[in-house]
């Protein structure tokens, strides 16, 4: 019997309570899909046979602070045998369609992480895997894409454990409604010749141990070094080299090789090796390169310009610069709750997707979210980033900017907010750095006023020195940031200038300093809106440089499979109802939490003189409004950036905050015909599950699932000396909804708006002066390029 026959033949008093009350909750609004409706559908049932008296005696219950009429009829019906099944037929007849999602047996999900380790051969080790669904969960382990034979358990056990056996894991969990993966595991096995104290194999105890410590070496000059340390723990640790007390850069690796050693290499060599909860260190070896000077000392010494210069000398210093992989994460904040409407976000974060796509970035572009949204999106971001790999955060809404420190801040912020309603963007880059990324570039398109109501100085961990970091603030310190605005849309003055630039193959730095240049040119901002930079990087590195994957790794396994759950689109689909008419559903992704859902009539029989389709019935997660769906035009749903590559002549509904959906997105298609000859209108009704588009896919909504926080521990404090600050952040204009020009004064957390077509009176006349505080930038309204994504068919045509 499959899981799912076995939920449909669950007796209804077995179901959990907070289902069935929810499920009562519905059923005791008063409307006619109420449970009187549901108890008269159900008395005509010969199965179960409810009196009168007892349906009094339900009613009755809404005497009581407590009761529920639903809940007695429930119960009665469980006690006669009634199934999850034959409730779903009663809900359906009545057309109680919310009330049937809460029935629908739980997706599955993964609760509990393998975690990667290494360990001495000849232990027993075990990858653990733990999935939540109802009623029953299977297993399967696979290392790599081969299933692990009799890998069907909760538990991988390797007793004991061979060298062999190393490689990456990761576990399938199904309930035979739906599946879910685990994270990749890494499992190291060192060889030993060890045994547990027990003279056996045993469990082991995961401390970080080195098993094996690096050898001194003296070496020709030309010849080939090799440094091995090795060390086994629980997580998987990583190591770093050091060379006379000095991090290596690409000492990152059990073995520390250099192809062909000189005068340079020389030093005193150590391992460190850590887990995140201990680290070791290994012993400290000599490196002697026979025949040179002998260059190093712990002391501080006095050294000639030659010798000087070889000290420079960098090992990488002629290799031509890349990236092992390109990802950005970029956020708009517009529908703020208590702060003024925001309305350039839009168009930026669009015109910079498409931009970053051109320079094979994978893009995660997200507008409007809560703080536990922008939280959970900034933790699967990370989860993208991996030694080498470009990092790109791209913010545009309000925030501010107190003692160095910025802070991006959600649309539910409250009104004050202070910085414990808010990300702080250093928090971010060090968790950023930690994963050593090979630039991390931030380019926050706010307003950079102080916050008069956080007065709180936020004690931050010092920043590594890793010279790849990237500040490109659209104004300076104390300054706004201005917009240019149209009766629908609005671009940021320094999106304007920004993206005619950015696929130029120049350092990012210098790219940035043109850009600057371009912005100083604008005589309506001058003076008020100046871009500025921040920098510690010393490699010509740009956002052209090519990806060159140096191996399929576990991780660079895990960052694609994560990027593309985020793109994944429904597939188009056409459906046929009774009466013979057939539609077609498709789909295009304007944001990775914004989708178009477009519908198209495409033959009906002759006889039909009038039908028209429309969907309804969204999950209450989405909170779509009935009088936003089913547009004539794409315009008419909000959407004004892919309008003019959706099919025509159909109906569009734009469904945004995906994010947000908690289940499968479902819907009903409703089609409403009339026969020739007859007046009466019909209708059919057809059920659509198209299951978690784009972003929902990654559940974000649930919050910290991997344990990273972005928030930042704070102690009070009134020394303004702080180190790398970044941009204030205040991001202000008028609503989407506006369609004139919208005046007011802004406050210090405003970003100011730029209308075209208003200005000095002898270049545009018809328009009344305004107050110096305010400058116009006449601009034609913007062509914009295809959707992100869509499912449409090309080969198939639309007929009329």
């Amino acid at each position: 019997m499959s899981d799912l026959h076995q939920f449909n033949s669950l007796n209804i008093n077995l179901l959990q309570e907070p289902v069935l009350q929810k499920v009562c909750d519905l059923l005791d609004q008063k409307s006619d899909k109420g449970w009187r409706k549901l108890a008269g559908v159900i008395a005509s049932d010969s199965r179960f046979k409810i009196s009168s008296q007892e349906l009094h005696q339900c009613s009755l219950k809404v005497m009581l602070s407590e009761g529920s009429p639903s809940r007695s009829l429930l119960k009665l019906m469980g006690e006669r045998g009634c199934t999850t099944k034959d409730l779903t037929e009663f809900l359906q007849s009545i057309g109680q369609s919310n009330a049937i999602q809460l029935l629908k047996p739980p997706g599955i999900k993964v609760i509990m992480q393998p975690e990667p380790m290494a360990v001495l051969a000849g232990q027993m080790v075990k990858l653990t895997c733990v999935g939540s669904g109802h009623p029953f969960v299977n297993y399967q382990w696979f290392k790599m894409d081969k299933e692990v034979p009799q890998g069907n358990s909760s538990e991988l056990v390797f007793n004991p454990v061979q060298v062999q056996d190393a490689g990456s894991y990761t576990c399938r969990v199904n309930n035979g409604n739906s599946y879910d993966f685990s994270g990749w595991a890494q499992l190291d096995v060192r060889e030993s010749h060890l045994r547990s104290h027990a003279g056996l194999p045993g469990i082991p105890d995961y401390r970080v141990q080195i098993c094996t410590q690096p050898q001194p070496q003296s070496l020709m000059p030309g010849e080939r070094l090799v440094l091995e340390c090795a060390a086994v723990g629980k997580p998987l640790p990583w190591y770093q080299w050091y060379r006379n007390a000095v991090a290596i850069k690409d000492g990152t690796k059990k073995q520390y090789t250099v192809s062909s050693v000189s005068a340079e290499h020389q030093g005193l060599y150590y391992c460190q090796v850590t887990n995140g909860n201990e680290s070791e260190l290994s012993r400290e070896v000599e490196v002697v390169v026979l025949g040179t000077k002998k260059l190093w000392t712990n002391t501080a010494v006095e050294c000639t310009e030659e010798e000087l210069k070889v000290l420079t000398i960098s090992e990488t210093g002629n290799e031509d610069l890349f990236a092992v992989d390109k990802v950005a994460l970029l956020i708009g904040n517009m529908s703020y709750k208590h702060h003024p409407q925001l309305k350039a976000p839009m168009v930026d974060v669009y015109e910079l997707t498409n931009l970053l796509r051109q320079l094979d970035f994978k893009v995660v572009s997200l507008l409007d979210l809560t703080e536990l949204e922008m939280k959970s999106a900034v933790n699967e971001f990370l989860l993208l980033l991996d030694k080498g790999v470009y990092g790109l955060l791209y913010y545009a809404g309000h925030g501010y900017e107190n003692y160095g420190n910025s802070f991006m801040v959600p649309i539910d912020a409250p009104k004050p907010y202070r910085h414990t309603n808010c990300l702080c963007v250093q928090k971010i880059l060090k968790l950023m750095q930690e994963k050593e990324t090979g630039l991390n570039v931030f380019l926050l398109d706010m307003c950079r006023k102080r916050n008069q109501y956080d007065d709180t100085i936020l004690i931050l961990e010092s920043l590594k020195v890793t010279a790849n970091i990237v500040f490109g603030y659209a104004t300076c310190q104390g300054a706004e940031a201005f917009e240019i605005q149209y009766p629908d849309l609005a671009n940021g003055i320094f999106m304007k200038f920004l993206k005619k630039r950015l696929l130029e193959n120049k350092k990012i730095t210098v790219l940035l300093d043109q850009v600057a240049e371009d912005m100083g040119k604008c005589q309506l901002t001058k003076g008020m809106q100046a871009l500025e930079i921040r920098s510690s990087l010393s490699e010509k590195r740009a956002l052209t440089d090519p990806i060159r994957q140096t191996a399929c790794s576990p991780e660079g396994l895990a960052r694609n499979l994560q990027w593309a759950k985020a793109h994944e689109l429904p597939e188009s689909m056409a459906i046929e109802f009774d009466c013979g008419v057939k539609m077609k559903l498709g789909f295009a992704a304007e944001f990775s939490n914004v989708m178009i859902i477009y519908t198209r009539i495409t033959e009906k029989p002759a006889e039909i003189i009038h039908c028209n389709a429309s969907i309804t019935d969204f999950p209450l997660d989405l909170n779509v409004d009935p009088k936003e769906t089913n547009k004539g035009t794409p315009e008419e749903t909000g959407s004004f950036l892919v309008s003019k590559e959706l099919p025509k002549y159909g109906s569009y509904t734009r469904l945004s905050s995906l994010q947000t959906l908690k289940e499968n997105l479902t819907f009903t298609v409703c089609l409403s015909y009339m026969y020739q000859g007859i007046e009466e209108t019909l209708d059919e009704n057809k059920r659509v599950d198209v299951g978690k588009p784009l972003i929902a896919k990654l559940d974000i909504h649930s919050g910290f699932k991997r344990n990273l926080s972005v928030q930042t521990l704070h102690s009070p404090c009134h020394s303004p000396e702080l180190g790398l600050g970044v941009a204030e952040a205040s991001h202000v204009c008028s609503s989407p909804r506006y369609s004139q020009p919208h005046f007011n004064a802004y406050h210090s957390n405003a970003r100011t708006a730029v209308y075209p077509g208003t200005g000095p009176t002898d270049i545009y006349s018809g328009f009344s002066p305004v107050s110096n505080r305010s400058r116009y930038f006449p601009e034609p309204i913007i062509t914009y390029n295809v959707p992100e994504e869509t499912t449409d068919d090309n080969n198939l045509d639309f007929p009329q």
